[in-house]
């Protein structure tokens, strides 16, 4: 290469005698955000590309990555696994068998595209999206299954299903709890798994909401690098109806994107499909969403588990009576106070309490008890915040929900009754309002699930969740559906990447992290404060941290109750502020807990 000479650019042509490129046509775009959107998915490649020849130089060799197996192989596997399902020996499994059959025949006969998957709650909705992905990716030469969730709890449960189906090799779980060390010698599939959560050059991969989205709207190459490997794939959205709504509009013009240019097949999969058509066609106009399981496929009152009756108001004092009239029974409700509050009102055999101020592996800890005495018939009563709805396999002869939103009360549903065993009028779900005032979050939620109950009686019909979701939409009105004006700024500015990249954060609560000493996370944080600040580390102390509001943060710190890092998260120092049962202890009273 020529210098520069007399303040003129060198000429940057030598490349073309040593590499020749077939002439490709860009393609053009009338619409900024998709220009926006292709720019992207251009940079990615590129980013790709360049880390992976830099780590075969650095290594000397190209390093081992992708899946062992190809998408054929796993679905000959799933094959094996469901082919002791058939013939079905009860009414429930009949239908689930028909669910089966039915996501298998479309992911053969349907051409890529958007879909809609809408599976009663306990109608094996997690293997069925499986079948239809891996059919759909056979017939129609699609590379990967991404599996996108709104939950850790939920990603760990359906993760080592996929595992157990399809061989811990082929799987790849990526999110904040998912340990993978790449400098880890002794395990070198921890390090493989670990070089694939850069790329997702993996057959499938299952990941959060968070995850996905904000690295689609990422300007860090990091980040971005594994967004070419999103074009032709099976992307399924589990529990749909979770798509975060300040940023819905973006999202959904994301995923059509995929949709549209991409090569990528995209599935809305939920019990309670939200009223997103309209939003899809906006972006997607020559497209129609076809239902992969209409419900003239199976018969929906097979799945119907349970009754639900409104109670009306409820102090906390005359719920904890209902709660002691039952052996076992689940209480959920909007804020950790209040679960804390309700749980001291129960008698001490056999209560539990669920909350995010209990560090994860505290929470599994006490889950796994929960699970044992259900199974054994022993008394059992939990008061729990929302992060029991979602996906948490436990099965509850009754259930008790403090009104919410009605997509909140129908997965609180999920878990009465859950295996049909009982009879429908002894399993019932109770929706009672309490006396505070509901937390702002829910206002909106709360009064959208009330027009839609009182208008239809029954809250699992297809109508009334169309309805909800109808009204609540209405409610919120368009401006609340893109928050941070992320589709404005791709129209009106010439890519304003960072600045995106800026505003568009799914978690933007202002939480601090407090880590608790105790049970193994003793040992993680004496390595901690021994200077070791390794990935693996943290994401293993994120087992043993709680996050907490600004407010009480401070307020532990003001009480010298806490060892500030210079990350901003805490060490517990006084361990009697973390109770057995309940975790911890905030002093101070404001906020309203965090809703998960």
């Amino acid at each position: 290469m020529k210098k520069a000479v007399l303040g003129k650019l060198a000429p940057y042509e030598a490349w073309r005698q040593e590499i020749k490129l077939a002439p490709t046509p860009l393609p053009t775009f009338a619409d900024p955000m998709e220009e926006m959107f292709f720019t992207r998915m251009l940079y990615s490649c590129l980013v790709d590309a360049d880390f992976l020849d830099t780590e075969t130089f650095m290594a000397g060799a190209a390093q081992e990555r992708g899946g062992r197996d190809g998408l054929e192989v796993l679905e000959d596997r799933l094959r094996v696994h469901i082919s002791g399902w058939f013939p079905p020996k009860t009414e429930l499994n009949r239908q689930r068998c028909a669910v089966l059959q039915r996501c298998l025949e479309q992911g053969e006969t349907q051409a890529p595209g958007l879909f809609t998957l809408t599976i009663p709650t306990g109608g094996g909705k997690t293997v069925a999206s499986l079948a239809f992905a891996l059919r759909h990716a056979r017939a129609h030469g699609l590379r990967r299954v991404v599996y996108v969730i709104p939950y850790t709890s939920i990603i760990e449960q359906n993760a080592q299903v996929f595992r157990d189906i399809l061989g811990d090799e082929n799987v790849l779980e990526h999110h904040s709890g998912a340990l993978y060390d790449i400098e880890d010698e002794a395990r070198p599939e921890n390090a493989r798994l670990a070089r694939a959560t850069e790329n997702w050059d993996m057959p499938v991969v299952v990941t959060t909401a968070v995850q996905f989205f904000e690295s689609l709207y990422a300007n860090r190459s990091s980040q971005c690098r594994k967004l070419h490997n999103l074009a032709q794939s099976v992307i399924i959205f589990d529990e749909a109806q979770m798509l975060p709504v300040p940023y819905l509009r973006p999202c959904v013009f994301a995923i059509s994107q995929l949709v549209k240019r991409y090569g990528a097949s995209a599935i809305l999969c939920t019990a309670t499909q939200p009223a997103l058509d309209g939003m899809f066609r906006e972006f997607l106009p020559d497209q129609t969403i076809p239902e992969i399981c209409p419900k003239t496929e199976f018969c929906q009152e097979v799945f119907q588990r349970n009754t639900f009756r409104r109670e009306g108001k409820l102090s906390q004092e005359a719920l904890a009576q209902q709660l002691r009239a039952q052996r076992q029974t689940l209480c959920i409700v909007n804020s950790r106070k209040s679960a804390q509050a309700i749980y001291a009102l129960l008698d001490e055999e056999g209560a539990f309490h669920l909350s995010t101020l209990m560090y994860p592996a505290h929470r599994k800890a006490a889950l796994a008890e929960i699970r044992a005495r259900l199974k054994d018939g022993l008394p059992c009563r939990v008061v729990s915040t929302s992060l029991i709805e979602a996906g948490v396999d436990v099965d509850f002869p009754t259930v008790f929900r403090e009104e919410a939103g009605l997509d909140s009360i129908l997965q609180a549903a999920g878990r009465c009754n859950r295996e049909g065993k009982r009879p429908l009028e002894e399993s019932v779900v109770t929706i009672f309002q309490s006396e505070a005032a509901p937390p702002s979050l829910l206002e909106i939620p709360i009064a959208a699930g009330r027009e839609a109950l009182n208008r239809c009686a029954q809250p699992d019909s297809p109508d009334t969740i169309r309805r909800y979701f109808q009204e609540l939409l209405g409610l919120k009105g368009p401006a609340a559906l893109d928050q941070k004006n992320i589709l404005t700024l791709m129209k009106k500015e010439l890519m304003p990447f960072r600045k995106i990249a800026e505003r568009f954060r799914l978690i933007d609560s202002e939480t601090r992290t407090v880590y608790i000493p105790l049970e193994a996370g003793a040992e993680l944080i004496q390595r901690l404060r021994s200077g070791e600040r390794s990935r693996a580390l943290f994401r293993a102390l994120g087992q043993y941290g709680v996050s907490i509001y600004p407010q009480h943060f401070e307020a532990l710190d003001m009480a010298g109750d806490l060892e500030v890092l210079e990350d901003g998260s805490a060490i517990l120092t006084n361990l009697a502020l973390y109770a057995e049962d309940t975790g911890l202890s905030l002093t101070a009273d404001g906020g309203k807990g965090l809703f998960i």
